[in-house]
């Protein structure tokens, strides 16, 4: 394959640099540059421009008021968004759930779900993980019993993010607890978070953020409409879901922007009076990443171009799972020994806008320690990289 951008590529780059500049809101770019907290009216304000321009379901064919865009066009559109400083998009409506909804769905949940997703009207947040269910997600234990039209949802999910702001969340629940295999007895739900019966407690994570939660549902009752495909069938439509999140996980376009944030601090930071960056252990430490990086983002792009060509990702979605979250887990590790001292006073309050306090070294340094702990999770959520090295030895190893 030919790795070099063809000429419409690269006019479809300057294309996406001209609106990122015409219409990335400064402040909301100076939050994302600066590590600060983002909220829910900033994540709004950019996908609502997206959605203005007809960018905002940049997977999406056209039949549903997507872009169409080729694979490539994406991974382009991806950097130069991480290069620019826009907020991701969040993720659970637009790229995971709406792929299920477009590929599973009936044609009345297809007619109702997908223009909300688009036009911004629905929040939404995932209910796979629980108690005891994490990487092991076929051992859920949250029940849906059948009642006439509707079924009955009890039980809890764990690690729900920005559920907190989310009117819809997209469940695994078990309506077959006698199933011979624990696949075999789940089914996918869509639920209104307004139905009664649903609570949402926040967990605060080490870096003082709020954006996970718990979710409790004590006799839930939502529609059977709201079913996904077939009853006790949902593990194909989980499967089909994590697919299209471990991609998105791998962060090309995030880690080169971190990358080039790590060799400014680097730059700047001194060691025996020198510029840290000119120190030989640091520097070749640094190389090893980029260069990591670089064969990541070939071995992307050869995905790709599979994709663009007709293929389907398989076992290659778990590679670059594996391989992107321990790079960027990397950058930041060497972001933090860049900082030196500055990088232990972690000032939670300094993420929020509008801090007036006294900052502890340099203005780049109050984000740092909390961008280490945040990335830590990277090689659990998604399915474990554990259980993704166990996926690649299955499918392409036949182990």
């Amino acid at each position: 394959m030919d790795l070099n951008y063809t000429p419409e590529e690269q006019a479809f780059r300057e294309e996406v640099q001209r609106f990122l500049k015409d219409e990335l809101p400064s402040d909301i770019s100076a939050k994302v540059k600066g590590g600060q907290r983002l909220t829910r009216d900033d994540h709004i304000r950019w996908q609502s421009a997206l959605t203005k321009r007809g960018w905002l379901g940049v997977n999406w064919p056209t039949e549903h008021g997507g872009t169409g865009w080729a694979p490539v066009q994406r991974h382009i559109f991806e950097e130069e968004c991480a290069a620019a400083g826009a907020p991701r998009i969040v993720a659970f409506g637009v790229n995971m759930v709406a792929p299920v909804i477009m590929k599973f769905g009936s044609p009345e949940q297809k007619a109702h779900y997908l223009p909300r997703i688009l036009d911004l009207t629905d929040w939404w947040c995932q209910g796979y993980s629980e108690p005891g269910a994490g990487s092991d997600l076929a051992s859920l234990k949250t029940r849906a019993v059948r009642d006439g039209d509707h079924y009955v949802v009890n039980g809890q999910k764990t690690w729900t993010t920005l559920g907190q702001h989310a009117n819809w969340i997209f469940c695994l629940v078990r309506t077959d607890a006698k199933a011979a295999k624990p696949q075999e007895g789940i089914s996918f739900l869509l639920i209104d978070m307004a139905t009664p019966g649903i609570t949402v407690r926040p967990i605060i994570l080490l870096d003082g953020e709020h954006e996970v939660n718990e979710v409790f549902f004590d006799d839930v009752r939502v529609p059977v409409g709201n079913r996904i495909g077939e009853e006790n069938q949902g593990w194909t439509y989980a499967k089909y879901l994590l697919t299209h999140e471990r991609t998105n996980i791998a962060g090309v376009g995030l880690s080169k922007e971190a990358l080039r944030h790590l060799k400014a601090i680097a730059h700047d930071q001194r060691k025996g009076g020198r510029p840290l960056i000119e120190d030989p252990i640091f520097r070749s430490r640094i190389a090893q990443v980029e260069i990591d990086l670089m064969a990541l983002e070939m071995t992307n792009l050869r995905v790709l171009a599979d994709v663009q060509a007709g293929g389907a990702p398989g076992a290659e979605s778990s590679i670059l799972k594996i391989k992107g979250t321990e790079i960027r887990q990397a950058i930041t590790a060497l972001t933090r020994k860049a900082l030196g001292p500055y990088a232990l006073p972690f000032q939670s309050e300094a993420l929020d806008g509008g801090f007036n306090g006294e900052p502890i070294g340099p203005d780049y340094a109050a984000p740092v320690t909390a961008q280490y702990f945040n990335m830590r999770k990277l090689s659990i959520f998604g399915g474990s990289n554990e259980i993704q090295k166990n996926i690649i030895a299955k499918a392409s190893l036949g182990l």
